[in-house]
């Protein structure tokens, strides 16, 4: 299937049971911080404090567990300096950066779409109501 350009015919079936690690990949970057996080580091490296601030609403510990994932998946580096006190920075890395295009697409297109998606939203919810 071709849609839009994009070639859809070597991507595997989401019900194969080879298409576990993609799943477990996307259910990482897809989740409700991981694309912040990778947005906020886009311009360099962040202490964790100031990702915590730039990301709002997330707690210390669901950042904490964000940013291993991120780390454990090959998407983020980890650098602790010998400073004290100790001074930790998080940056994107190589495989992070080419995540940024498709990334930043769909920053665009939710920007591009959120009105729709607000209509669409009352129009559902106006029906439930009634």
């Amino acid at each position: 299937m071709v849609l839009n350009n994009i070639d859809f015919t070597g991507i595997p079936d989401p019900s194969e049971s080879n298409c576990q690690t993609t799943r477990e990949i996307l259910d990482l970057i897809a989740d409700k911080w991981s694309l912040y996080i990778i947005i906020m580091l886009r311009n360099g490296p962040r202490r964790f404090n100031q990702l915590r601030r730039d990301v709002e609403g997330i707690s210390q510990r669901m950042l904490t567990l964000t940013l291993r994932g991120l780390e454990r998946n090959g998407l983020v580096t980890r650098t602790m300096y010998p400073t004290i006190p100790p001074r930790v920075e998080y940056e994107l890395t190589k495989l992070s950066a080419t995540l940024l295009t498709p990334v930043m697409g769909l920053v665009v297109w939710v920007d591009s779409n959120k009105d729709k998606i607000g209509v669409a939203r009352q129009l559902y919810d106006d029906r439930e109501m009634e």
